[in-house]
């Protein structure tokens, strides 16, 4: 199982590869973070204090905390440590969410066509055509009253953003894909619509939707930031999030107190990039117009050319 799922790394070369394999690591250091929070941060996300004694106030990083502590008492390494689960958490919810919408609305869409199609086709181009960040606020807005400021509100506020590409993809694809000769065959044969959607057309057109997921994936760690940022995402009395922490830094910068902000900012950067760099490695190494492959050094036999005879008895 493990050897299948490699053998794209493996057969892959070249850039391509090293693209992906630093992407894995990059996004893999963060997944053990997330999964492991517990027992790797050294203390809560909002513990201000230990054996009865708060903790110093933006205090610089040393041995006993690490990457610092910022103004509101907290340790910024178990913040970010935290914050790696409350990221994995969000994209994880907000991408599956888009997958399981979209995906399939595209396949009906471009299967069926007709008025179904058109109508489609308009609301996800009306909702494609708002700015990403400016959606998300809008929908985080309105789902803080009836949800609060939980995991699920900011996931569902970037899952209206993704939709809609998730859609496009698939739906354009289908359009080509049933008139291919293998769904001709499918009708031929007396299968229904359904059957064909499910059974023939779908394994053919979802190929590109993880590298889609893992782009998207990037993308909705900088708008759950920007989100933070504006005091819009998730609440502070929730979870860790990365974008507050760095809103609450920047008076922190002017005043010469620098590891309030670099770190969080550091952690944002790295997750995207490690994210980004796994989408553009899967798309080199899925797609067969950019895959390169390992060539394999051919060995003739020994003992020079094949007589006639030999010749008659290999063919």
């Amino acid at each position: 199982m493990f050897g299948r799922l490699l053998s794209p790394i493996r057969g892959t070369t070249g850039f391509a590869r090293w693209i992906l394999v630093a992407g894995l690591v990059l996004t893999g250091v963060f997944l053990v973070f997330a999964i492991f929070a517990p027992w790797i941060a050294p203390y809560d996300f909002n513990q201000y204090q230990a054996h009865g004694a708060r903790f110093p106030k933006m205090a610089p990083p040393s041995g006993n905390h690490w990457l610092g502590t910022n103004d509101q008492f907290f340790d910024i390494l178990s913040r970010i440590i935290w914050g790696a689960r409350t990221e994995v958490k969000v994209v994880l919810i907000s991408v599956a969410f888009s997958v399981v919408i979209g995906a399939p609305l595209g396949l009906v869409s471009g299967f069926v066509g007709g008025w179904w199609d058109r109508v489609m086709v308009f609301l996800m181009d009306a909702i494609y055509a708002f700015p990403s960040l400016l959606l998300a606020i809008v929908f985080s807005f309105l789902l803080q009253g009836p949800l609060g400021g939980g995991t699920l509100a900011a996931a569902l506020s970037l899952t209206v953003i993704y939709i809609p590409q998730y859609f496009r993809v698939v739906r354009n694809t289908t359009v080509s894909a049933r008139e291919a000769t293998y769904v001709e065959a499918a009708r031929a044969i007396g299968a229904r619509n359904g059957t064909i959607m499910t059974r023939y057309v779908f394994g053919n057109v979802i190929g590109s939707v993880p590298v889609i997921g893992t782009l998207n994936a990037a993308d909705a760690i900088s708008t759950l930031a920007a989100l933070g940022f504006l005091g819009l995402g998730i609440q502070p009395t929730v979870a860790s999030e990365w974008g507050y922490d760095l809103s609450r830094a920047l008076d922190d910068a002017a005043a010469g107190i620098w590891w309030t902000a670099l770190f969080p900012g550091l952690a944002i950067v790295l997750l995207v990039t490690g994210l980004t760099l796994v989408g553009e490695g899967l798309n080199e190494t899925i797609n067969p117009a950019l895959r390169k492959r390992k060539l394999i050094r051919a060995v003739l036999p020994a003992g020079g050319p094949l007589t006639e005879d030999e010749q008659e008895v290999t063919a």
